[in-house]
């Protein structure tokens, strides 16, 4: 499932906010939101924008958040948590479209991306044959915890890195990628430094693709306190099968070539997995914590089935992340 990043929602909940005349908490999907008192009333439509909305400079109805620099962020008021941002449906120009509809487009609404340090480092567009990494979090799409109940799955940590994919053609040499594009072969990026670390040229097996987070001195902040670069595999893909490798055969397929693998925080089967609490709040209190060995929080957690398995909320492969709020609010760059 694409992210959609601005669509038309619903208000699902209001409540007052302790102190405040001017504001009041909803709650829209997922996501508690702060939004102007009066404004909305439970049920009524709004125009929601995810985190990392870049919204358009020039755009009267966007002006209130020029001193954001037009960015949405997670942040805090009046002690409240808002993740997102919902406006009046009066932005659209037009008929109001169904629920659920992306109006990103319309708007002239963009995903922020971090500046490109080196344009020469790209060679050209991500390989087809493989999927991207990008997880929807929780919070976008509350009915796969529906879709996972009953499900044997896994809980790895979410690291604080880069994402790097490794794919092997049948013809043609390796390909590294950052999340988006195929990078140059050269030393100046991380991603080939591990390919060669790695011999990822000779070991990857012909139709695989290994993706994973690249960590350690010169990525993000190092808050997993590496001495040096590494990649922590968290999906092989098959591209002869257009399928993810299970996770007993990724943990499999990782320890055959000498790969690390993200750290795993809890295995759920048999009856546990059966009773388990799929609840929004419990995921966000499993999603808090620091990375092992340090006082550095982390980012979160991801969540799938030990069986790959097709989600019909995705429309595809039922795996989510949930983002640690600490971490959000006190270390997101």
């Amino acid at each position: 499932m694409e992210r959609k990043l601005v669509s038309v929602q619903r208000v699902d909940h209001l409540e007052p906010i302790a102190g405040a005349d001017n504001i009041q908490k909803a709650r829209v999907m997922g996501w508690d939101v702060v939004v102007k008192k009066g404004e909305f009333a439970p049920g009524d439509p709004c125009i929601f924008f995810e985190i990392d909305s870049l919204l358009p400079e020039g755009a009267p109805w966007a002006e209130f958040m020029r001193p954001r620099g037009f960015r949405v962020k997670t942040a805090r008021l009046r002690g409240v948590l808002s993740q997102g941002l919902a406006l009046p449906v009066s932005i659209l120009p037009g008929a109001v479209p169904p629920q659920g509809t992306d109006v990103r487009e319309v708007l002239g609404v963009v995903k922020y991306e971090p500046a490109l340090s080196d344009g020469r480092e790209i060679s050209g567009p991500f390989p087809g044959q493989v999927p991207r990494t990008d997880e929807i979090r929780l919070q976008s799409a509350l009915g796969v915890l529906e879709e996972l109940r009953g499900h044997d799955f896994y809980v790895t940590t979410k690291l604080d890195g880069t994402s790097a994919t490794f794919f092997r053609p049948f013809e043609g040499e390796l390909v590294a990628c950052s999340r988006n594009w195929a990078l140059a072969r050269g030393a100046s990026h991380p991603a080939w430094r591990i390919a060669d670390k790695y011999a990822l040229d000779t070991v990857l097996p012909a139709g695989f693709a290994v993706q994973g987070e690249l960590c350690g001195p010169g990525i993000q902040k190092n808050r997993l306190g590496l001495t040096e670069v590494d990649l922590f595999v968290f999906s092989v893909h098959d591209t002869r099968t257009g399928r993810y490798l299970d996770h007993a055969g990724l943990i499999a397929f990782c320890a055959e070539h000498k790969l690390r693998t993200v750290p795993v925080e809890h295995v759920v089967t048999g009856d546990a997995a059966r009773t388990f609490d799929h609840g929004l709040e419990h995921y966000l209190k499993l999603a808090q914590g620091f990375y092992t060995g340090t006082r550095n929080r982390k980012e979160g957690i991801v969540v799938r089935p030990l069986t790959e398995c097709h989600s019909p909320t995705l429309g595809g492969r039922l795996s989510f992340k949930v983002i640690n709020n600490d971490f959000l609010l006190k270390d997101e760059d």
